[in-house]
């Protein structure tokens, strides 16, 4: 009888969290960590989750005999979590009035994550900010805020409503995601959670899906790996939510990638 498939190491990057309240017994220290739907997201499809603390040469914290190529090697697939806002500086640009809280120590960290991921050849998933950081690591630029720069009237971001907002998504013809959501292209709705979105398509990048406003919902690499970034937020899109887009298929082509590379390596 053949040993059975071991299970794939997914990492996952971490949101940050400084200036700590008394109250969480954390003063003056920053807290590094998975939002728990996130994390029981990927882990219900079998996979064991690790969260990647930050490895920066040029942070507080260094681990000299650590880089995020080792992480690349030793992991079967990386997925970049929401989160602040990108810094524009990253995308060659001044902050804006209307940018949100930022934090240019995580974004280095993930930029320099998901270019060690692709390098190896590993997929990657991106939600939300990660699929905007996808589009920066491409060269690509971003809405510091999709109203105020003038892409849409339509808010995108309702914080009282936070993921119980929704809006319908338009789905390119014949393309990648169309062939993984095959009986969605008329009804498709998926939760909306950003006020920032992609201005400029970075290179070797293509758009699958769109809200109903026109902006990028959903990009993917060109390339010959898994480089694929939405919008929304997947994985709150759980029972409470019938009527939005599943996020299985999505997730399980992200764990088929890995699996295939995974296998590849081993042979």
């Amino acid at each position: 009888m053949p040993a059975p498939a071991r299970k794939l190491l997914i990492g996952l990057s971490p949101r940050l969290m400084r200036n700590l309240p008394p109250s969480y017994g954390f003063r003056n220290k920053t807290l590094q960590y998975l939002e728990q739907s996130m994390a029981h997201w990927v882990m219900s499809s079998g996979a064991l989750v690790v969260m990647i603390p930050t490895v920066d040469a040029l942070g507080e914290v260094q681990a000299t005999d650590l880089s995020v190529r080792d992480y690349a090697r030793s992991l079967d697939g990386l997925i970049l979590q929401g989160g602040a806002d990108i810094d524009p500086q990253a995308y060659g640009e001044r902050p804006s009035e209307m940018l949100m809280t930022t934090d240019p120590e995580r974004d280095r960290f993930e930029l320099n994550l998901l270019r060690a991921f692709i390098e190896a050849g590993k997929p990657v998933l991106g939600i939300c900010r990660g699929m905007q950081l996808i589009n920066v690591a491409h060269g690509g630029n971003l809405y510091q805020d999709l109203v105020d720069g003038g892409a849409t009237r339509n808010q995108h971001y309702i914080p009282a409503r936070y993921d119980e907002h929704a809006h319908s998504l338009r789905i390119r013809e014949g393309g990648w995601f169309a062939d993984l959501y095959p009986q969605a292209q008329a009804q498709a709705r998926v939760n909306s959670i950003h006020h920032q979105g992609i201005k400029g398509l970075g290179e070797g990048l293509e758009v699958e899906a769109w809200s109903e406003d026109g902006i990028p919902e959903c990009i993917r690499s060109t390339g010959a790996g898994f480089v694929v970034g939405v919008q929304w937020h997947p994985e709150f899109h759980d029972q409470r939510f019938p009527e939005l887009l599943p996020g299985r298929p999505l997730l399980m082509a992200f764990m088929e990638a890995a699996r295939k590379r995974e296998q590849a390596e081993a042979a």
